[in-house]
């Protein structure tokens, strides 16, 4: 991260909290800070995708002053130039609990036009009240699962030369609840689970399982480690179709959960984990 953007960016920060909306709170970040340092180069990027975000604390005041409170959902697509830094995201939300708007597709379109404005692609926002959303089910990934592999695990700094195949070609689905990664900014500890799908040479198991538990020390946001781990996946194990999609554990009222793939079409579903 440059000297300008950690000198500017509200993570780690004392922050003041604005209860009046200001959009200009939200603050971005070049994805290609990131990007150089795994070979990716726009416009042609190894990957198709998303960033999800979803926000449990969302208020603002009716017309008449009273408070309505909402969920989120924000649809950041990865061809965007910059990402949102969290800390701003939260403190932008917060700047809306004072401020009246006549109704949920105002407040909807609002945020819909600050947050495309700001990443300079068009953001998909969907606001819901709380009481439609309930009855939802916990889920969790589907496919096999690695985290039983009774395995030697004694690297807990990023290693992808743990990737290795195996000669047959396969369609699989695996999944680990056992991702962790430390903020770029803050090294507080990130939680998340991973699921990948792929089509190829047989990954070896126990050398996935090993390199997503080396990320345990590892230092970047939620969306530069997914992309990380989709490009040493490709590098390592040249798989003909790949899909990464981590599910983050929320903070300050946010979870962050992208999803890489090479398929031209998302086959997302924003289903909530049981740690989220």
């Amino acid at each position: 991260m440059s000297d300008v953007i950690a000198e500017r960016i509200p993570l780690g920060k004392t922050s003041s909290y604005v209860s009046d909306y200001q959009p200009d709170l939200l603050f971005v970040i070049p994805r290609q800070l990131h990007r150089d340092g795994i070979g990716v180069f726009p416009p042609m990027l190894p990957f198709k995708g998303s960033d999800v975000w979803n926000a449990f604390e969302i208020s603002w005041l009716n017309v008449k002053g009273k408070p309505v409170v909402a969920l989120g959902e924000f649809v950041f697509p990865c061809e965007s130039p910059v990402l949102v830094e969290s800390k701003s995201f939260k403190l932008y939300l917060n700047s809306f609990n004072n401020t009246k708007f006549q109704s949920f597709d105002e407040v909807t379109a609002i945020l819909q036009r600050d947050l495309s404005r700001a990443v300079q692609e068009n953001v998909a926002v969907k606001l819901s009240s709380v009481s439609s959303v309930t009855g939802l089910q916990i889920q969790s990934f589907t496919g096999h699962c690695l985290d039983e592999l009774d395995v030697i695990c004694d690297t807990y700094t990023l290693n992808p030369h743990f990737l290795l195949t195996e000669n047959s070609i396969v369609t699989e689905t695996l999944y680990s609840d056992l991702l962790k990664s430390n903020c770029l900014v803050t090294s507080q500890p990130d939680w998340g689970s991973v699921q990948i799908d792929y089509t190829g040479k047989k990954i070896q198991h126990e050398g996935l399982l090993k390199y997503i538990i080396s990320f345990r020390n590892h230092n970047e946001f939620h969306e530069q480690c997914v992309e990380r781990i989709f490009v040493d996946i490709m590098q390592h194990c040249a798989p003909q179709e790949l899909t990464v999609h981590a599910r983050y554990t929320r903070r300050g009222g946010l979870d962050i959960n992208p999803y890489r793939s090479t398929r031209e079409r998302e086959i997302f579903t924003n289903d909530r984990l049981g740690r989220q």
